[in-house]
């Protein structure tokens, strides 16, 4: 008995003894992970290059320029002469204490973020000094560069992802320090342009010097750069009405109606995306964004305004559709609150939109309405109204189009809810909403739809949503929805008689003569839209040619009054640049390129910043202009 203990005994420690080979052996050839988190072993990220930015044409809009960050780890840094190294780095004593406390604070034993985009000759200069400071290294990287000054809000920028961002993570695919895309395509798009993170296992000993890599390599992983983007952006389009919009304020937005492609897109006043691919990228953006003139504002599709005298075309288009008017429908002036601009006699929807007639489209409005001839008023209006929305909001209005950018405005398309709300339940009648009619009221919409607006009408009945991206990693290859075509639902012969009256609009109506184009038909419609500071916005949609067209557009100046006057010349002057390759009308061209409305924009004086000596307070509290707020601007968003 005494002997089966014995070997009882020296069966389980035998046992517990292969137990442990087995295990030391899973640990130390089997799984690497033990080695991987020992301390001879570090992982070395490798950080890919994100995708480039290419026009419809394949010119290069945005590339990578290799820099290189430099990171610190606190408990290794060893500083003989703090001034020394400060001079050498090209900073000062007081940026030294400051980037050493953030770096402490976040770990003193794992390497953070000292200075980032050191170019290649900074670098150079600095790497020989560097061997004598253990406790920094440098990781490679890349900036953002641009081949113009151009598309800074559609671009978007880039910058260091925030510890809000890194904590709603799902995947965790970003650590401290690293860049993120942070507004434009390059946010919508970050997936895609980001690229594969890789990394590099490598050996070192007991003072963290490298000793080579780990097992050569066989673990490390390649990054693999982000998908290029191959956008319908024409750059030389998109320059030119930069140009146009130079000393204005407002937006245009030109899109291709057959493909609801963006061939340009603007925001005016704008700045060099440039100033946002720096180390001084908070200092540029605090400048910007103390600015009066609002130039991080992305006018074209986050800029409300009422669409004014434009929208008479949707107008005439339900109406015809729901029956409530007839192409050749004629209404006196008779019982409308508004004025008309002067004009002769009207022969139907054509002339009506020719003259752009208030009074013609009051009594549209109305009949819209009351076309159930209730007897209750506000039953007809409601059911008339809410009849209107949905017709209306297949155009895109009220909504969002989904283009691929990030902050699109949905604007404002009241119904039947929204006046209950605001006026009262059963309380309101067509009285209190019939300036809606003409394009005012509670209407509010983007530049952006307005452009759709014009695509919409140049397809006669139907839109594909705008998107500035036609091919991801290849071209021609967008996303899924910017394929499908939505429709309006408005048959396509409600749309001839509108046309017309756009093309007449152009040739002898509310246009400016100077903004007829030689050997071009466009069709276009003014709007002029209120302003309860200063002058009204300039408004002007078109389209050419009128069969088959090429180009859709809308120009939103502001402050610039009339929309015949001020935003139809700058639409025609792109239309036939994008149409004709140049422009023949030069002396038209330099005229508008000199305009400057910017005088016109009336600032908030909270808006302005505090001058350093008190003044007398100006005449006018509520609003001046300060021309050094003008020439600071101007410097600011210069091209280099």
């Amino acid at each position: 008995m005494s002997e089966n203990r014995k070997f009882f005994v020296y069966g389980l420690f035998v046992l517990v003894g292969i137990i442990y080979l087995i295990r030391l052996l899973y640990l130390q050839v089997l799984d690497n992970t033990y080695e991987t988190a020992s301390n001879s072993i570090r992982a070395i990220p490798d950080v890919p290059m994100r995708g480039q930015v290419y026009d419809r044409y394949g010119n290069l809009i945005v590339y990578n320029t290799l820099v290189y960050d430099l990171y610190v780890t606190p408990n290794k840094l060893k500083v003989a002469d703090t001034l020394a190294l400060c001079n050498a780095l090209s900073i000062t004593r007081a940026d030294f204490d400051s980037l050493m406390k953030a770096a402490k604070v976040y770990s003193r034993k794992k390497p953070s973020l000292f200075l980032r985009q050191l170019s290649k000759e900074d670098f150079a200069h600095i790497q020989d000094v560097l061997v004598d400071y253990p406790g920094f290294e440098y990781v490679k990287s890349s900036v953002r560069t641009y081949s113009a000054p151009t598309l800074a809000h559609a671009l978007g920028y880039v910058s260091e992802v925030s510890q809000k961002q890194l904590d709603a993570q799902e995947y965790p695919y970003y650590r401290q320090g690293d860049l993120m895309g942070q507004s434009g395509l390059e946010k919508f798009y970050e997936e895609y342009l980001r690229g594969q993170r890789g990394v590099r296992y490598v050996m070192q000993d007991v003072n963290g010097v490298a000793k080579g890599p780990w097992k050569g390599g066989e673990l490390d992983t390649i990054a693999h750069a982000g998908q290029n983007l191959y956008t319908s952006i024409d750059l030389e389009i998109q320059q030119y009405v930069d140009s146009l919009m130079q000393g204005k304020a407002g937006a245009v937005v030109a899109i291709e109606p057959s493909s609801g492609e963006v061939l340009a897109i603007t925001s005016a006043p704008s700045y060099d995306p440039a100033l946002f691919a720096t180390r001084d990228f908070s200092k540029n953006y605090a400048k910007l964004a103390l600015n009066p003139y609002r130039p991080l504002l992305n006018r074209a599709v986050m800029g409300s305004y009422r669409p004014g005298s434009t929208f008479k075309t949707v107008q005439a288009l339900v109406a015809m559709q729901e029956g409530a008017i007839s192409p050749g429908s004629i209404f006196s002036h008779a019982g409308a609150p508004m004025k008309c601009h002067g004009h002769g006699g009207l022969t139907g929807v054509s002339s009506a939109i020719q003259w752009s007639c208030n009074p013609y489209f009051y009594h549209v409005f109305r009949r819209m309405l009351y076309a159930n001839a209730e007897k209750n008023p506000f039953k007809a209006s409601a059911i008339g109204l809410q009849k209107w929305h949905d017709y209306t909001q297949k155009f895109g209005f009220g909504q969002k189009l989904g283009i691929d950018l990030p902050s699109e405005a949905k604007g404002i398309l009241p119904d039947v809810e929204y006046y209950d709300k605001r006026l009262g339940k059963k309380s309101w009648r067509f009285g209190q909403i019939y300036s809606m009619s003409i394009g005012e009221g509670d209407l509010l919409i983007t530049p952006l739809k307005l452009a759709n607006l014009a695509a919409t009408i140049a397809n006669r009945g139907w839109y594909i949503s705008p998107h500035l991206v036609k091919g991801i990693g290849k071209n021609d290859n967008p996303l899924p929805e910017f394929k499908q075509r939505h429709e309006t639902g408005v048959d396509r012969r409600y749309f001839e008689p509108v046309v017309d009256g756009m093309e007449m609009a152009v040739v002898r109506g509310t246009v400016s003569r100077g903004a007829i184009i030689p050997d071009i038909v466009m069709c276009g419609k003014t709007g002029t839209s209120q302003n309860k500071k200063g002058k009204d916005h300039s408004i002007f949609i078109a389209f050419a040619p009128k069969d088959n067209p090429k180009i859709a557009i809308a120009v939103f100046v502001e402050n610039a009054g009339f929309g015949g006057f001020a935003a139809a010349p700058v639409a025609s002057l792109v239309i036939e640049k994008y149409i004709k390759r140049h422009v023949d009308r030069k002396a038209y061209e330099q005229e508008w390129k000199n305009k400057n409305f910017l005088q016109n924009v009336i600032i908030p004086k909270s808006q302005l910043p505090k001058p350093k000596e008190q003044k007398p307070a100006p005449t006018k509290p509520e609003a001046t202009i300060v021309n050094r707020e003008k020439a600071a601007f101007n410097k600011l968003t210069e091209a280099p």
